[in-house]
């Protein structure tokens, strides 16, 4: 099977499992821009804690479910967003307002909209999750 955005099949795998109830999540392969991601999502809530487990081929992740995702995933192509822009990608990835989060990677290190918002950075939209 072909790898070509680990994120992405980090993310789908979660929801999946999220939808069929399960409590805990596999993604594999591990790397820091997951990690970074899961830990927006863990500090947001969305899901529990998380650890990483060696393999030697990958490394994988086991994530605690909470059943408060209703869906998340990457965004594609990866918009650069300004300050300015926040909301119009809010309206077109999140429910409403104040619902959910965009995952961005700014300068200043991965971190969701809301935080980016308060230190007036702007970055990469990565993903998106309520």
């Amino acid at each position: 099977m072909a790898m070509n955005d680990p994120l992405a099949n980090a993310l789908s795998s979660i929801l999946n499992d999220e939808k069929i109830g399960k409590h805990e999540s596999m993604a594999s392969p591990s790397s820091k821009v997951i990690r970074k991601v899961l830990g927006v999502m863990r500090d947001s809530g969305y899901i529990g804690s998380f650890e990483e487990t060696k393999n030697g081929r990958g490394d994988l992740i086991k994530i605690n479910l909470l059943g408060n995702i209703n869906k998340c995933g990457v965004v594609k192509p990866r918009y650069s967003v300004k300050t300015t822009q926040f909301e119009k990608f809010e309206k077109r990835y999140l429910l409403a307002r104040g619902m959910g989060i965009l995952i961005l990677s700014t300068p200043a290190g991965i971190m969701s909209h809301d935080d980016a918002k308060k230190k007036q950075i702007g970055g990469k939209l990565l993903a998106y999750c309520y």
